[in-house]
């Protein structure tokens, strides 16, 4: 007789079904709709191909379209290997490597056999990437012995797929999935039924890029093609409006043509900061250190190079090293001959952050349990080695500045200090008019601590939430396995910009570690010693990246209190310079950052220029309003201006000017 397995369904429903049957089955005996939609399943919490057979009793959840992130990651997955696929059967010789899905699409790595692949390729790929979804190729999982795929590889001229799986652990089972019968790939899966499941006017390949074998600048340059996959036209359509708009509200284009900064080969990964931009960096530094006055923080300064032991104390040498730029502590050679350095000295690094050198100001002096909790800040320039690859704009640097703060507490402390500083960054982001998440990110692998010292700091945060009254769905509350500090937990604040795209800013980690990794205490009410737990804590992030993502939240039209240029008075006629300069003057008496523009130039052309800029407002003057003593005011973003005295005009500036939180 037959054995029969009991497949528990979502609903609470049991189906009795042969061994050796599938998902496929079980959604086929459900109904032919079910049978149609489902793309993948879930047995036992795992996501599983449809044709993977039950083994034993199981609870199983049928995966459609409407599960959209399992959907769109499996879609993303297979439109990478049919872009393998594609680009093999039109450039034959062409290598494969890797090719995974991303967050809106996914890429594959090529070694082409005559040339690196170009743009211009790209249509023709993206023709025959609709032929292989046309032909509706099923997609078949292969169990293969590892010896037997990797001589498959070799006798194929699959060199770079040879040496991965010849490093593969031994243990480890090696599949691969087929395309109908003449193509495959090596892969974990799971991958739809067929390539049919794909939508073939829901992906667009976006751009080829280089790529060095497994990420090491030593090995062979790869050519990497991008592209992005949806599970319908109307999800692409969508997307690459939101691609659109990103594009005109890039910083790095705002930022050249508001004459803000720039970045330059010299100076890799370090901001040239002009005067206007570095207006934007003042104001916030400003609002930032008021922000913080009334919390009794103390405001400190850490040196920039400290010793390797140092680190080596902090755990930062051994987890933390590949990203840290080290110096070794010598006079360098200054012949023409022979090596700069010795190799003998003893290494410093620049910090990479500002925790241990605060540990070190805490540790001066005894501290008594009276003296907590203990809040330093730091606006800290600090450096990190990050690929030249990596380096993005302001968005990802080598050298930034962090809104950086350490608390020291006693136990009893610590869900208080929490629970203020949610209250302080919800504070701040609503003051620049954002919506966010909090998300508590939990012990990563790669950690240092015991168990128990992270389940008391994990539920310490998690309290802290629940007592804020932001544990909620409205704030977007979640927990993320995995993705703590080396150190410690931490909650993330992660903001929604003007075009829904998210980006994680402020934090806050309990620390009990480095405290003790560095010997710091207080002197409890007992008269014994204490470690004090240490909050790290920011709220900008850091300056450079907040400043870039201000820009392109705000399309380069910052609010008028953070523009650099707040107001430009402009003259229709040379008549009116004299007065021009005269609301100019009491303009900037009154606080507001003014310039005129006194050109031989039309006024249509003026604006024009002053638009580009992002100047908030532009007063229009002329030998009329000279004699009336008024302003026309054209405001960007508006069509039409509106005419007031120049009392008037100061008022409505002033006010514009003056920052929400002295408002």
């Amino acid at each position: 007789m037959t054995e029969l397995l009991k497949i528990s369904l979502p609903d609470g429903s049991v189906r009795e079904m042969p061994a050796g049957s599938t998902p496929a089955d079980v959604a086929a005996a459900i109904g032919p709709g079910l049978a149609k939609a489902a793309l993948a399943a879930r047995i036992d919490g795992e996501l599983v191909d449809l044709s993977r057979p039950f083994t034993q009793d199981a609870a199983l959840a049928l995966v459609t379209a409407k599960d959209e992130a399992d959907a769109l990651d499996l879609a993303r997955h297979d439109y990478a290997h049919v872009l393998a696929e594609a680009v093999q059967a039109l450039f034959p010789g062409t290598q494969i490597t890797f090719g995974p899905s991303t967050d809106d699409g996914f890429y594959y790595d090529f070694a082409p056999k005559d040339r690196p692949f170009t743009d211009e390729d790209l249509p023709a790929i993206e023709a025959e990437m609709r032929k292989i979804i046309a032909a509706n190729k099923p997609l078949v999982r292969e169990v293969i012995a590892r010896d037997t795929l990797i001589a498959q590889w070799q006798a194929a001229g699959e060199s770079f797929k040879a040496e991965w799986a010849a490093e593969l652990p031994q243990g480890e089972e090696l599949t691969v999935y087929h395309s109908g019968s003449d193509w495959y790939d090596m892969c974990r899966g799971p991958h739809l039924p067929s390539t049919g499941k794909l939508d073939p006017a829901a992906f667009k390949l976006t751009r080829v890029s280089g790529a060095y074998w497994r990420g090491d600048q030593k090995n062979a340059m790869l050519s990497r093609i991008y592209g992005t996959g949806w599970l319908n036209k109307k999800q692409l359509d969508a997307h690459l409006l939101r691609l659109e708009e990103a594009a005109k509200r890039d910083h790095r284009k705002l930022g050249q043509e508001m004459d803000l900064f720039h970045l330059q080969a010299e100076a890799h990964g370090s901001v040239f900061w002009h005067p206007k931009g570095y207006v934007i960096y003042r104001a916030l530094e400003d609002y930032m250190r008021r922000a913080l006055a009334s919390g009794n923080h103390k405001e400190v300064k850490t040196p920039q190079v400290m010793d390797a032991r140092q680190w080596e104390k902090s755990g930062h040498w051994g987890k933390y090293r590949e990203n840290m730029f080290v110096i070794p502590d010598e006079v360098p050679n200054v012949d023409d001959e022979g090596p700069v350095i010795s190799g003998d000295a003893d290494w410093m690094a620049l910090k990479p952050m500002n925790c241990p050198a605060h540990i070190l100001i805490f540790k001066q002096g005894i501290k008594s349990y009276r003296d907590l909790p203990l809040r330093l800040v730091e606006n800290g320039c600090c450096h990190r080695n990050e690929p030249h690859g990596a380096l993005h704009g302001l968005m990802r640097v080598r050298q930034f500045t962090q809104d950086d703060g350490h608390l020291f507490c006693r136990e009893d402390q610590i869900v208080g200090e929490v629970r203020d500083f949610c209250a302080l960054a919800d504070r701040v982001y609503k003051d620049f008019g954002f919506t966010y998440a909090i998300k508590l990110a939990l012990r990563p692998d790669n950690r240092i601590g015991t168990e128990e010292q992270w389940d008391v700091a994990e539920a310490e945060l998690r309290d802290a939430v629940v007592a804020a009254g932001l544990a909620t769905d409205e704030y977007g509350w979640e927990e993320l396995p995995g993705e703590g500090a080396f150190y410690a937990p931490k909650l993330e604040w992660h903001l929604t910009d003007a075009i829904g795209r998210t980006w994680q800013v402020g934090t806050i980690q309990s620390d009990r570690m480095l405290p003790e990794r560095l010997d710091a205490s207080y002197i409890g009410e007992d008269g014994e010693k204490h470690r004090p737990v240490m909050l790290h804590r920011a709220i900008f992030g850091s300056y450079e990246r907040f400043i870039g993502i201000l820009i392109e939240h705000f399309a380069g039209k910052l609010p008028v209190w953070l523009a650099p240029v707040q107001a430009v008075v402009a003259t229709i006629v040379s008549d009116a310079d004299g007065y021009a300069a005269e609301v100019a003057a009491k303009l900037r008496a009154a606080g507001v950052r003014v310039e005129t523009d006194l050109r031989n130039e039309k006024i249509n052309y003026k604006v024009r220029e002053h638009s580009l800029a992002k100047v908030p407002h532009l007063l229009v003057v002329g030998k009329r309003e000279a004699d009336e003593g008024t302003v026309a005011i054209r405001t960007l973003g508006e069509e039409r201006q509106k005419f007031v005295s120049l009392d008037e005009a100061i008022a409505l500036l002033t006010a514009e000017a003056t920052p929400p939180d002295l408002k």
